[in-house]
């Protein structure tokens, strides 16, 4: 039989799809991106864009295959626990995803639906081991799961439950088979990644100091790390680590004190700008990327300026941009909402200045050498990243999963070419 995955979420969704389609794999399935007999639909919950995107998707696939056996999983469910679909087999939450496959061979036998839910998530931390990452160059690891910062406009610590960590020896076993199995590059996601180790007795910076020591290993890239999460501990390894490669997604949500206390962020512009400051007294040249959420709860204009002169000030290599999403059940519910005409232009605007710092930063490679490592080749064109992400052609063939080093020869618009 025929299996296909798709991932509607984060890196950490990206992993559990890869993860489960490992199992099927294994059990003599074939894993295909074409019409299959059996989809595996890991939903996001992010946002209400995000809700109307995985029941849209789960719809399609309706349409495409409607006699496949069809599983549900994910944050929209845990958003959406009365969520029903005759057509849909198996529908299940963000616990006992690793029991996926079971479920399908049972539904196999018997042609009964599923609906499994919780009330409540346990502490322990669902184990998943992937040796091998199909079409992948760099592989994602899930270190880390749940969230207890309590934002006030996030619905993710509800649908994923408490922090909870990989055991490091655990995590140490799958990047060794991983680096044997010829992967170069390892990403380490997790909904909170920063916050590992508090419920295993050890930290965060701990367990890259483990990492790096591993032969084999390239480079290290972490998904994303909030700022408070950015202490002198892992700042020391930083600096003493070079395979911890040159970029690091730092959210900021908002660039006004006013909003981020609103948001309970649990810092404030001076903050974020002493530690931006100091990692680049460690490595200068370091891509710092952002998010930020526009068009929350009563930001003024006054708080939308400081967004942007903060933003232009911490000169970011991009910034994801966010409009405000309200979700049912969050904080944020109880404050006056930002009209929408109003959301859309700020939208644009931060857009704009995302597009104007992201060349001011890829200006500075021109003519500059670089190693690339080369992700895919076509049509004579290879392409691939640097360790501070930024995407680079090469007009030769070079065989993926290769580093090499070129000299930037010019910049299209956001692209980069090199040269060897």
């Amino acid at each position: 039989m025929k299996v296909k995955g798709v991932n509607l979420g984060c890196k950490v969704n990206a992993y559990e799809v890869e993860y489960i389609l490992s199992l099927f794999k294994n059990h003599g399935y074939l894993v295909t991106n074409e019409i299959a007999d059996i989809y595996i639909v890991n939903t996001c919950s992010v946002t209400n864009q995000s809700d109307a995107k995985s029941r849209k998707e789960i719809n399609r696939i309706i349409r495409e295959n409607k006699d496949a056996i069809i599983v549900v999983m994910g944050c929209m469910i845990e958003a959406h626990k009365d969520y029903e679909n005759s057509d849909v087999s198996i529908i299940i939450g963000n616990k006992d995803k690793s029991k996926v496959l079971e479920l399908v061979e049972e539904y196999i036998k018997t042609h009964n639906k599923k609906k499994i839910l919780y009330k409540d998530f346990d502490d322990s931390f669902e184990d998943m081991f992937i040796e091998n990452m199909e079409s992948h160059t760099r592989a994602f690891v899930k270190i880390q799961d749940g969230c207890e910062n309590f934002c006030t406009y996030c619905i993710i610590p509800y649908t994923r439950g408490r922090q909870r960590s990989k055991k490091p020896e655990v995590v140490l076993k799958e990047i060794n088979t991983l680096v044997k199995n010829g992967y170069k590059e390892v990403v380490l996601t997790g909904i909170h990644t920063g916050h590992y180790g508090s419920d295993l007795n050890t930290t965060f910076p701990e367990l890259l100091r483990e990492i790096v020591k591993i032969k084999g290993l390239k480079r290290l890239r972490i998904s994303s790390i909030e700022i408070t999460e950015l202490n002198d501990d892992f700042l020391q390894v930083l600096k003493e680590s070079p395979t911890i490669v040159s970029h690091l997604h730092i959210p900021l949500q908002a660039g006004s004190d006013d909003v981020l206390k609103k948001m309970n962020r649990k810092y404030l512009t001076n903050y974020y700008r002493d530690k931006i400051k100091t990692i680049r007294s460690i490595r200068p040249d370091i891509s710092i990327t952002t998010d930020i959420i526009v068009g929350f709860p009563e930001e003024t204009d006054e708080n939308f300026n400081e967004t942007l002169d903060f933003a232009r000030e911490m000169e970011f290599a991009k910034i994801h941009v966010f409009p405000f999403s309200l979700r049912e059940g969050t904080k944020a519910e109880e404050l006056k909402e930002v009209p929408a005409n109003i959301k859309k232009e700020r939208v644009k605007e931060l857009i704009k200045l995302s597009q104007e710092l992201e060349r001011k930063y890829l200006e500075k490679f021109v003519g500059k050498n670089v190693e690339v490592l080369i992700e895919k080749c076509e049509n004579g064109i290879s392409i691939g990243h640097t360790d501070n992400y930024l995407r680079v052609k090469v007009r030769e063939e070079v065989e993926p999963n290769t580093f090499v080093k070129v000299k930037i020869v010019r910049l299209d618009d956001t692209n980069l070419e090199g040269e060897r």
